[in-house]
Parts: structure tokens; C-alpha cells; sequence
């Protein structure tokens, strides 16, 4: 097996004229969290995140709120994406793929993960008018969707995620970052039977 030897960390911040963000990661952490972005359940679902895949991460967000939950929501997903970009490194000795089935009460996700260096998202399921729903009095639906897009874009994965069942929003999108999370916690996880990069091309 070889695998690095180097921290899988990293500590991203992004200032624009519509959000302040600063965040750190720890791929190898036990999934502690710290996390203030202004957004109620947006902090919800990252918590969330960071327990199921044993992955530490602080954030501070501060945003345009006033207008919308919208960009301070993007923004955050956009650093998480270039933080675990950064974090993974050359991904020598990673298991690379992961997928996850995950149940809450009656809502039902699956999510599949590669780590692949290459940005696709594929998400499907989620019942007629979710997307319209606002969760805390706050949170849009489709934002939900959103998230999946920037972080998949910019820490360079394939994901799949697919709503197999649910009639709670919260429930629905709550399964849908647990099932990301245990399907990314499997795909970043060294395996010891593998050797440099997992991947015939020699990168990732």
C-alpha cells in the first residue's frame, strides 16, 4: 500500500461583495463540527455532513441574507468543494468509490461517489414541488440541488444522488447530505490493498 503521509487538510476562505466565508477541513478527523453560516438548517446539513463522513470542519459565513439565502448557501458549498479538492491531495491510496443507502423515517437516498477529478452530478427524485419548499422558514428545496452542484464542481467528484423515497422536506434533504456524506466517508478512505493511484491513467 502507499499512501500520503502528508495532513489531508486544508483552510479555504472566499470574501465577495455578497459573503464572507472561512473554512477548514480535516478529511481525517471524527466528524466534529463547528459551523455558523447565518443559515439555520444550512448549518443543520453540514453538521450532519461532517459527523457521517468523519470529517472535521469549521465554518464562519456571513452573507447578504437579508435578500436571500442563496448566495451565502453557494458560496459555502463552492469553498467545501475547494477545501476537499486541496485536502485530498494526489489521492494516492484512496478506496476512490463509495456509495451509501440511507434511510430517514420514511424518506429513503442513495448517493454514489467518485473521486474521479472529474465534476458530474447526477441527481434525481425528489418529489414534485420540493424544490418550492421552504424548510425552517428559510431554506428553499432547491437549494439542496445547488449545494450538490458546487461542491461536486469544485472539489472535481462524480456524484449521483437519488431520492428513492419521502413526503418530509426536511426529512428528504436531511437523507440526501447523509447519504453524500457515508458514500464520500467510503470513497476518501485509504485502502490498504491499494497501490499509488487508483486509476489506470496514473491520475486522478
Amino acid at each position: 500500500m502507499t499512501t500520503s503521509t502528508a495532513p489531508r487538510t486544508a483552510r479555504v476562505q472566499r470574501e465577495t461583495s455578497e459573503s464572507s466565508i472561512d473554512l477548514s477541513i480535516d478529511l481525517d478527523g471524527t466528524g466534529s463540527s463547528d459551523i455558523e453560516t447565518s443559515v439555520p438548517f444550512y448549518d443543520h446539513l453540514l453538521t450532519a455532513f461532517a459527523k457521517h463522513s468523519l470529517t472535521d470542519l469549521t465554518v464562519r459565513a456571513t452573507g447578504d441574507t437579508h435578500i436571500d439565502v442563496h448566495h451565502t448557501v453557494e458560496d459555502v458549498g463552492i469553498v467545501l468543494g475547494q477545501a476537499i479538492r486541496q485536502a485530498l491531495g494526489d489521492k494516492r491510496g484512496i478506496s476512490r468509490y463509495g456509495d451509501a443507502l440511507v434511510p430517514l423515517d420514511e424518506a429513503l437516498v442513495q448517493a454514489v461517489v467518485d473521486i474521479s477529478g472529474r465534476p458530474y452530478l447526477v441527481h434525481a427524485g425528489e418529489p414534485a414541488g420540493f424544490e418550492y419548499h421552504l424548510i425552517g422558514g428559510h431554506f428553499t428545496g432547491s437549494m439542496v440541488r445547488h449545494v450538490f452542484e458546487a461542491i461536486t464542481y469544485n472539489a472535481g467528484l462524480t456524484v449521483h444522488v437519488n431520492v428513492l423515497g419521502g413526503r418530509d422536506a426536511h426529512h428528504i434533504a436531511e437523507a440526501e447530505f447523509k447519504a453524500f456524506a457515508r458514500a464520500f466517508r467510503q470513497a476518501k478512505a485509504f485502502d490498504p490493498l491499494v497501490s499509488g493511484i487508483p486509476s489506470t491513467k496514473g491520475a486522478l
